[in-house]
């Protein structure tokens, strides 16, 4: 008998370790990346939604939808009676969003090929400056396209010109004029 007390012992103490549970490894699940720091101008954080009108020819109206990342426009012209067009499908829109790169997206439009047919043609487009009186787009003033409505190969870099949109319906009295 005094023997087999030992390999008894060692029998049940091994036993009891085995019938524990193991304690399984603490979870860890990975953190979502940070999101991208959103990198725009001063003051282009606030909503600028409304209406705008374009100060050197007033008879271009802007009018913009803010979400918080995009901020949308539908491009209109007035006439010398003072109507206005509404926004069509056929009608300019500038889209923007706000990203890592800077307040940027494109102006969307209706170009022509050489023969006359009507294409759509996209400028690219950036916020440089906001205010509380309005905002300054900077984009490309022409782009290139085939007789297919495609966009023409390589050619001569594109001339980005300011444009500075001002808050509101212009003042009574402004005349609109021809051009934008």
């Amino acid at each position: 008998m005094h023997r087999v007390l030992p390999p008894l012992a060692l029998g049940l103490s091994v036993l009891s370790l085995t019938a524990c549970p193991a304690k399984a490894p603490p979870r860890t699940e990975p953190a979502p990346p940070p999101a991208p720091v959103v990198k725009v101008p001063p003051g282009c954080e606030r909503n600028q939604a409304g209406e705008y009108h374009h100060a050197e020819n007033p008879a271009f109206r802007y009018y913009g939808e803010d979400d918080g990342g995009t901020l949308a426009f539908a491009v209109v012209r007035a006439h010398d009676s003072e109507e206005v067009d509404a926004p069509d499908a056929g009608s300019p829109s500038i889209v923007l969003q706000r990203t890592p790169a800077g307040f940027v997206g494109e102006t969307r439009a209706v170009g022509f090929s050489g023969a006359g047919t009507p294409c759509p043609v996209v400028f690219p487009t950036e916020v440089v400056h906001c205010t509380d009186a309005g905002l300054t787009l900077r984009s490309a003033t022409s782009t290139s396209i085939d007789e297919d409505c495609r966009t023409a190969p390589k050619g001569a870099t594109s001339v980005r010109l300011e444009q500075v949109l001002l808050r509101g319906a212009p003042d009574a009295g402004v005349t609109p004029d021809a051009g934008m």
